[in-house]
């Protein structure tokens, strides 16, 4: 793909081999207008596909998808007057999810995922109906899908139904106006579109694919990796608050164990922490000290926060695969002038990728919840208890640590990979399936309670330094005015939600990795600066 400017839209030209996460989260979550349309490359490939479908009708040949029935009525042969309505039929049947529907931005990103797909040319959809899709996401026609209800093979059956039923002018769309959902119908004529009318092949086209666990897993690396910068920021202002020392992540340490991880997070905390640029008062302060060496918490960021990087990149490599697959059954190889039946659907690759980026990303709250507890503990401080004055009048940070502490078990009944188990379905069929729908979901669960640990952590560590007088780097207190500009210091006791709330959008929203990047490695600033883009 590629973008140019268009006055204040930016219009987006997909190939179906391009897509990468950040691009595809910046499609469902746009700062300004966008607006996508296929390649000259990709309209030819989706044209030359098409033509091995109507060849096929015109020769009466009898092909799964374009005149059977589905599943286990693959061997039910469908008269040719019927495949229209069969097509149809199709959606209605297969649009039985439940649940919460997917956000709007969430609903986009799968919406713009699965057009990506369709323009590799492998699936026979015709132009003028995979242009309604194109208009649909330029003009935010957004289906109602719910979130629950796939499996993860064949592909994501029930999401993808709902999305093209909403395109069919059936079930309900997104009025971006009200901020409800609408009948579809209504909010196609309010855009002057018109509801899809499906032909041959083409109801099959729209559903068979991985699109909602690839899309929500694209989600998941793009907000994991914010959060794996925004960790190590963290953890380098608690281990300054708990007076430890950077020796630890001398370089030569780190290149006797060379993980790549690691070896990045040793380079930022050396940026952060006390160094010949950016001295610490805080550090000179204790630096001949009796303390022979730090806790595992602070000594082993870079070991336990290093092989998270490690494996966010492995999780965006598999998905940026996945993002530009072809994924139907059966495949329209056009060059080989046939239709094959194949797997592609099975959603295996995108489930335990998931899976993997869950348990990977759970360890950021494992360790910081750790890190949460030294700073509440005067014996292991040195500072007041729960980071408060006048304690038992007040409580401080008692229950902050609580919510951590909370969130961080619930992550460890969450981590427990979905893509482990399997149930056969369509009468055995579809006799092992990837369970990716789950293991994508509870993902951006995860994630989301990763996030709250870390800003209690921020709030706490950023307490904890205005009991200490040294300054600390000027890195770390370009972090610790950020927080201050939303939350004020404390005290006395106060409701602490809205303060958790305030520093959890920081971290969220990347403020917290931005206000530090300045100062970090020039492949952070540049990949910062890629992904304002």
């Amino acid at each position: 793909f590629f973008s140019a400017a268009m006055s204040e839209t930016t219009k987006i030209f997909l190939d179906g081999q391009s897509l990468d996460t950040t691009v595809l989260y910046k499609l469902g979550h746009q700062d300004h207008r966008t607006e996508i349309d296929l390649t000259d490359e990709a309209w030819e490939r989706v044209r030359a596909s098409r033509k091995v479908i109507d060849d096929i009708v015109e020769s009466g040949e009898v092909v799964y998808g374009i005149n059977t029935g589905f599943g286990k009525f693959a061997t039910v042969v469908i008269p040719k007057e019927e495949c229209f309505h069969l097509q149809e039929n199709l959606i209605r049947s297969h649009a039985a999810g439940i649940g919460e529907p997917l956000s709007p931005e969430r609903t986009r990103m799968l919406l713009a995922l699965r057009i990506n797909v369709l323009s590799k040319g492998f699936s026979g959809i015709r132009e003028e109906t995979l242009r309604q899709l194109i208009d649909a996401f330029n003009n935010d026609c957004l289906s109602k899908v719910p979130s629950k209800g796939t499996v993860g093979a064949s592909g994501d059956l029930a999401p993808l139904s709902h999305l093209a039923l909403g395109l069919m002018g059936e079930g309900e769309m997104w009025d971006v106006a009200s901020k409800t959902f609408c009948p579809a119908s209504d909010i196609l004529e309010r855009h002057n579109l018109k509801p899809i009318r499906l032909t041959f092949k083409e109801g099959l086209a729209l559903i068979n694919g991985t699109q909602m666990i690839a899309s929500l897993g694209a989600e998941g690396v793009y907000r994991a990796t914010n959060l794996l910068h925004s960790a190590d920021v963290i953890a380098a202002l608690t281990l300054e608050a708990l007076h430890g020392s950077p020796k630890a992540f001398i370089e030569q340490v780190h290149l006797a164990r060379p993980h790549n991880g690691q070896l990045k997070v040793a380079a930022r905390l050396r940026c952060l922490l006390h160094n010949d640029e950016h001295p610490s008062e805080i550090y000179l302060s204790h630096v001949i000290c009796n303390r022979v060496q730090d806790s595992y918490t602070l000594r082993c960021i870079p070991q336990v926060h290093g092989v998270v990087e490690d494996t966010i990149l492995f999780v965006r490599g598999i998905l940026n695969t996945e993002l530009n697959s072809a994924t139907d059954n059966p495949m329209v190889v056009s060059e080989l002038n046939r239709i094959i039946s194949g797997g592609n659907f099975h959603g295996e690759y995108p489930a335990k990728a998931c899976d993997y980026l869950t348990i990977g990303i759970q360890e950021l709250a494992n360790i910081s919840e750790r890190r949460i507890e030294r700073l509440m503990n005067p014996d292991l401080s040195g500072l007041p208890a729960f980071l408060v004055k006048n304690g038992g009048l007040n409580s401080g940070f008692m229950i902050s640590h609580c919510t951590a502490a909370a969130l961080t078990s619930e992550n460890k009944t969450l981590c427990f990979p979905s893509s482990c188990d399997t149930i056969s379905t369509s009468s055995a069929k579809e006799d092992h399936v990837s369970m990716g729908g789950w293991s994508a979901r509870k993902c951006l669960q995860v994630i989301e309670n990763v996030e709250i640990v870390l800003a209690i952590e921020l709030l706490s560590a950023c307490a904890a330094l205005d009991f200490i007088d040294e300054e600390t780097t000027s890195p770390l207190k370009a972090v610790y005015d950020l927080v201050r500009e939303h939350v004020a210091p404390y005290e006395k006791d106060r409701f602490m939600t809205p303060d958790i709330e305030a520093v959890v959008k920081l971290v969220q929203n990347g403020s917290v990795w931005a206000r530090a990047a300045p100062f970090l490695p020039q492949e952070d600033r540049d990949y910062l600066e890629t992904i304002k883009m």
